[in-house]
């Protein structure tokens, strides 16, 4: 997994790692953060398309290639028809724990064995390359801000921007930020689905759903 292929699911796992105080940002929105990626990387692949607001695979036999998105591909297929907004939180620690896996196995996160309170062994992450994760976060901040038009924008970067700002992700859009950039936001994620209408349909209704699962999040732990 070089740094040009990270996928989308990877991409916004690494944005939420803050730099400075080495941890993860949102610690409890990170599994609908990472699968909403996965599902809009899906569709932007055309592996998984909309059938009357149905999540379906374009076919049985399609793999990426990639451990988490084929993984999501399968549990997909194996499992009875769902909307799109159910996917985004319906096992969506197992996509987390997929791309976790996979940047820990690429060299990107360390894994470090622990015991809690003495007795129960843990295992806790710990992120090995501070610097590229940096260059990712001005990157993303680059695309929220401008200069380039937004028609200039790749879906890809456009979408990892999105649904970062859908996720309330500080590392990208700080809170007092948010109104101002609001425009840019909504045009980023009108334009990660631009390849077609039906695509288009998908990443609303992703982004719509990313959103209510922050919200709940946010609603339960009191922020």
């Amino acid at each position: 997994m070089p740094n040009g292929s990270l996928s989308l699911p990877a991409r916004l796992y690494l944005l939420a790692w803050d730099t400075n105080r080495t941890e993860v940002t949102g610690a409890a929105r990170l599994p609908h953060l990472v699968r909403a990626g996965a599902l809009t990387e899906l569709a932007q692949r055309g592996l998984l398309v909309d059938e009357d607001g149905i999540a379906t695979p374009a076919d049985m036999d399609s793999l990426t290639g990639d451990t988490a998105l084929d993984g999501l591909l399968e549990l997909v297929r194996e499992s009875r028809p769902h909307r799109w907004r159910t996917w985004v939180t319906l096992h969506a620690r197992v996509t987390l724990d997929a791309v976790r896996e996979q940047l820990t196995a690429a060299g990107y996160l360390r894994a470090e064995k622990k015991r809690v309170l003495g007795v129960f062994p843990s295992v806790e992450h710990v992120l090995e390359q501070g610097a590229l994760v940096d260059a990712l976060q001005e990157e993303a901040r680059r695309v929220l801000e401008g200069p380039v038009p937004v028609s200039e924008v790749s879906d890809r970067d456009a979408a990892v921007v999105a649904l970062a700002a859908a996720a309330e992700l500080r590392t990208v859009l700080p809170g007092k930020d948010r109104k101002r950039h609001k425009a840019r936001v909504d045009a980023l994620t009108e334009r990660s689905g631009a390849a077609a209408p039906a695509l288009r349909k998908v990443v609303t209704e992703v982004h719509t759903a990313l959103i209510a699962a922050v919200t709940t999040v946010a609603v339960t732990a009191g922020d």
